[in-house]
């Protein structure tokens, strides 16, 4: 069986088209232009994008990695935005450089992002040192666009020092973002009641911080609640709207994530993350690629009917499909 070229000879910088060179370099350049176009290209459904956007990527991978990458995620209501923009202009004061990417909701009509993060964090879109990208999920499992792991590649070859990547909601689901950042950090609500919490198990569960946001509105309660996260690594009252606490938060924060990285535990995590997001890849691909096999596309609908009337098994429904792209393979 012959190998892949560009499996044995990872693509060079010289393979790329012109107009992806000159996107690299505008990355690299931290031109605002071409960050953004970029990341179009890189969440792109068509086949020759995907190409293009791996050769783009595999251009600006030794760029990348120096960032510090924290998911923000919480409950519709617990600020989760106010509270990146005050965290984001937290940052902007002490000098650094702060990416957002905003995983909005899909609209079922256009399929874009229906809430549009740049809008809702107009302060910190206008600072020339930060830069703000709502994502659409397209009902991508997790919380998470399906390239948001290479968008956040592409944001730190632009020299971001912080990459923010807020997710779409919380819950048992929303874990997904854990797999691409540092840390993961949960926005809470002061008044979040036992029954919430057992439904985002999953996610208090994996969280390195727990902010309690909206602290104004009932400091005792807030206090209560974040005793009862005291055995997370960091956990904080704050008011976002107000900006309290925000400093308090990050010196903790970059005190933690300095510590995972002193340890050898932050080159480690990135190392699993990065295998794991090959693999997520793969599965990815080769889902698509099932579905646009000729027979599969003219059997699919057929053998779903037959196995949603029970004409048909679910097991020999799938190895009959799965042999036609088999039977290529051959």
């Amino acid at each position: 069986m012959s190998s892949d070229p560009e499996a044995a000879n990872p693509p060079s910088e010289t393979d790329l088209e012109p107009a992806d060179r000159t996107l690299v370099a505008g990355v690299l350049d931290r031109e605002p232009r071409a960050l953004a176009k970029t990341i179009t290209l890189i969440e792109s459904a068509r086949d020759d994008h995907r190409r293009r956007a791996a050769k783009v990527l595999h251009a600006l991978a030794p760029h990348a990695g120096a960032s510090i990458r924290l998911g923000i995620s919480g409950s519709p209501g617990a600020g989760k935005s106010t509270f990146i923009e005050a965290l984001g202009l937290e940052l902007l004061r002490r000098g650094r450089r702060v990416a957002v990417l905003a995983v909005d909701p899909s609209s079922p009509v256009s399929g874009g992002s229906i809430l549009g993060d740049e809008t809702r964090m107009e302060r910190l879109s206008a600072s020339a040192d930060a830069f703000v990208r709502p994502s659409p999920s397209r009902g991508a499992a997790g919380g998470v666009a399906d390239r948001t792991r290479e968008a956040v590649t592409v944001c730190e070859a632009a020299g971001f020092d912080v990459v923010l990547v807020e997710t779409v909601g919380s819950g048992q689901g929303e874990t997904a973002v854990a797999g691409m950042v540092d840390l993961l950090v949960l926005i809470e609500l002061p008044n979040a009641g036992d029954e919430l919490q057992a439904i985002k198990r999953g996610i208090v569960e994996a969280a390195d911080a727990v902010v309690v946001n909206k602290a104004d509105l009932d400091p005792a309660a807030a206090e209560r609640a974040r005793r009862r996260f005291a055995g997370k690594p960091v956990a904080v009252v704050a008011s976002a709207i107000k900006h309290q606490g925000i400093g308090e938060f990050w010196d903790e924060l970059e005190r933690l994530h300095r510590a995972l990285g002193d340890s050898g535990g932050l080159a480690e995590k990135r190392r699993r993350q990065a295998v794991a997001w090959m693999w997520a890849l793969i599965d990815l691909g080769l889902r698509d690629r099932f579905r646009e096999h000729p027979a599969v596309r003219r059997e699919l609908g057929p053998t779903t009917r037959a196995v949603a009337e029970g004409r048909e098994s679910a097991a020999a429904a799938a190895i009959r499909l799965l042999d036609y792209v088999a039977a290529d393979a051959d």
